[in-house]
């Protein structure tokens, strides 16, 4: 009899820990990037509700890549439309070849040194996998294309009102005119 209480007990206690797991699961639900908090590399946590109105180009990147000299159009394009609206944003990660193996110190000082990064960039994240981060279950998820990121320097372009708009390859250049049509599209040009 006692064998059975225990048994009933722990299978009580079971579906309360899983019911509340759901419930966590469920309340934590993204419908926009701006529901998001993320890490700065300097370690400050930065709500992404601050860029509401902002057109956002979000990039998985990495140091040690044939595709790092991506990070020089990126701070073009960040220099050429901030003043209209447009955020790039940097997501350093290691998952592709191990190409981003710095601590945040590292990663910031090699895009300061290296390519003049002036936009906002944000601690190491995982893209694909059980560990991905929720940006970027979201924004796979929210794009036409919810396949697993190939690379490194995949772009995501995001409405002002946070939904994903476009999904770009490593390959299309941040500053193809496909890209830049559809920022200035964004932008309102």
């Amino acid at each position: 009899m006692k064998l059975f209480s225990y048994v009933a007990l722990a299978a009580v206690c079971t579906l309360g820990v899983n019911a509340l797991a759901e419930e966590e699961k469920a309340a934590k639900k993204v419908s926009t990037v701006h529901d998001l908090k993320m890490t700065s590399l300097e370690g400050k946590e930065v709500d992404l509700s601050k860029y509401k109105g902002k057109v956002l180009l979000m990039v998985n990147v990495a140091s040690r890549c044939g595709a790092t000299p991506q990070y020089a159009p990126l701070q073009k394009l960040h220099e050429k439309y901030a003043d209209q609206g447009l955020v790039v944003m940097g997501f350093p990660c290691n998952q592709f070849g191990f190409q981003e193996p710095g601590d945040s110190k590292q990663i910031k000082e090699f895009c300061s040194t290296q390519y003049s990064v002036k936009f906002p960039m944000f601690e190491k994240l995982e893209v694909n996998g059980p560990g991905q981060s929720d940006l970027y279950s979201f924004l796979k998820s929210s794009a036409d294309d919810h396949s697993d990121i190939g690379w490194n320097f995949e772009k995501f372009l995001v409405s002002k009102e946070g939904k994903v708009i476009a999904r770009f390859k490593t390959r299309t250049q941040p500053d193809a005119p496909e890209v830049v049509k559809m920022i200035e599209e964004q932008l309102g040009n």
